[in-house]
């Protein structure tokens, strides 16, 4: 086989000795549970089908392919090669150096960044349609994961292997990085920590990376998600995919208006959990707590002080505004719509699954996030936003921090709900679904019903580490034979919590950082 080196290439062809040089690093690091798919892809005697590997940014795409590559045996390297586009380069001068490789015998072709071309979603049927059908192994990655989500359903239809990395579970995220505390991935988690999978990306050594506060937050949509939109729709039939969003992008409104809608929903999100807490009767509302605190340095009463809707009253006048700024600048629901629908694409967000035994009951919109540490980012942000409004800072500065301390505390409960509801649905075998269900008078965090069987498991979420009989309604009678009436018996109660794995009579309780470590 002719030396790599010796040969001219259009395009920054890395094999042999260089390549071993490249990827010497990756065996440092834990594999992604996707990992088992690449390699069926590579090890499959199927042809004429491209390998896709997409997800958001510092989610170790990169890695993988160094690791794949780690793992062939020296024959198998030796006909492959590495290939690193760059916004100068194009599908004729990728194609051409493909055809030249293949004639010197190499076999397995790893394409990174290949979204930056500007033709590649336009072009990449060459890929499968002459390349892998003539037996070639092609593994496509690149930061644009909407570029390829659109290849996929045009240029590449029925012809693409797609492998995501965007969501990282619990389980996998305490797997590779070692954490084992919920509220950990709660604030941090959606991304692989500095240091840890990120060898392709510099500015992932950088501690301020991560959604460590608003600010970084803001960095990594911007250069995520709204700078991936915007590439792939720009370089998609030149342009004209951006619908509604054409006149957007035109005024350079575009990157705002993501991060408006990203926000919205975030913000939103509050609202809903706010509501649910104050309005609570269990021990867990936020009054009660902070109330009842034994220790005498974190009793306060700053929230029986204030009328029970007041917190909430704030925060819906902040969405007002903000609302009201949008359609200043012009932003529809058609606008919202088409973005919604490309973050959905992204494996950004998810329609959270529920279903409701309340006849005629309408759809109620609530998305559920795979960057947990996003939502928290922009929600920290809001409460603390909050703390500054005038009918706060009449209050002492301890008991404007325990009161957000507190809010906060009821948004890592929701969200620890989430979490957990999106991590088993995710898991569970055909036949089985999990969902939130809404009651005439509650609603049950999540429900596991068993099609075939016809029998169902009601589990409950308290983000707390005591049992506390008096916070669970998992023995409601009543309630329990209105969801029976319609997903059979219950043989199972449970509360996931994040105490010690017990039994308290009836109902287990579970602990959330075992649970989702054993899904």
């Amino acid at each position: 086989m002719t030396r790599v080196e010796e040969i001219a290439y259009r395009t920054n062809v890395v094999a042999g000795q260089a390549l071993n040089d490249l990827i010497c690093r990756a065996g440092m690091y834990g594999k992604r549970d996707c990992y088992g798919k690449l390699q069926r892809y590579i090890n499959s005697e199927t042809s004429g089908k491209v390998c896709i590997l997409y997800g958001l940014r510092r989610t170790g795409k990169t890695t993988l392919l160094f690791q794949l590559l780690q793992d062939m045996t020296q024959e198998e390297r030796e006909k492959a090669v590495y290939i690193r586009a760059c916004v100068n380069d194009c599908m004729a001068d990728l194609s051409a150096d493909l055809k030249k490789l293949r004639t010197q015998g190499y076999r397995f072709a790893f394409l990174d960044e290949v979204t930056l071309m500007e033709d590649f979603i336009d072009c990449a049927s060459v890929l499968s349609d002459i390349y892998a059908m003539q037996g070639m192994k092609i593994i496509l990655s690149g930061v644009d994961s909407l570029g390829f989500w659109l290849a996929e359903g045009n240029e590449l239809y029925d012809r693409a292997y797609l492998i995501h990395t965007t969501y990282i579970p619990f389980r996998e995220y305490s797997r590779l990085l070692g954490i084992d505390d919920i509220d950990e991935y709660i604030r941090y988690g959606g991304t692989l920590m500095p240091g840890e999978t990120n060898v392709d990306d510099a500015d992932a050594l950088d501690e301020t990376s991560a959604f460590r506060d608003e600010e970084s937050a803001r960095g990594y949509i911007d250069t995520a998600v709204c700078k991936n939109i915007q590439h792939s729709l720009a370089c998609f039939k030149e342009g004209r995919h951006f619908r509604h969003l054409m006149e957007l992008d035109d005024a350079n409104e575009l990157t705002s208006a993501i991060n408006r809608v990203i926000e919205s929903m975030n913000h939103r999100f509050l609202v809903r959990t706010l509501i649910a807490a104050f309005k609570s009767p269990d021990l867990g509302s936020a009054e009660q707590i902070l109330h009842k605190q034994t220790d005498p340095e974190m009793q306060t009463d700053i929230l029986e002080k204030m009328d029970k809707n007041v917190i909430t009253q704030r925060l819906m006048e902040m969405l007002e505004t903000r609302d009201q700024e949008d359609q200043k600048i012009g932003i529809t629901k058609e606008h919202v719509a088409e973005i919604k629908a490309y973050l959905k694409a992204l494996d950004l967000i998810t329609d959270c699954p529920s279903e409701s035994t309340i006849p005629d009951s309408g759809p109620s919109e609530y998305v559920l996030f795979a960057q947990p540490g996003m939502r928290y980012c922009q929600a920290q942000a809001l409460v603390h936003q909050l703390m500054a409004d005038p009918l706060f800072q009449t209050f002492s500065e301890r008991e404007k921090t325990l009161a957000a301390e507190k809010i906060l505390e009821d948004v890592r409960g929701r969200m620890m709900k989430d979490i957990v509801l999106l991590d088993r649905s995710r898991t569970l075998p055909n036949g089985k679904r999990a969902f939130r269900l809404r009651l005439s008078r509650r609603e049950i965090d999540m429900v596991i019903y068993d099609r075939q069987a016809n029998v169902c498991e009601e589990y409950e979420m308290l983000h707390s580490r005591k049992v506390v009989p008096e916070q669970t309604r998992a023995q409601d009678v009543e309630l329990n034979a209105e969801v029976e009436a319609k997903y059979g018996k219950a043989v199972r109660r449970c509360v996931i919590y994040r105490g010690e794995s017990r039994r308290n009579g009836e109902i287990e309780y579970l602990n959330v950082e075992e649970y989702l470590k054993s899904l």
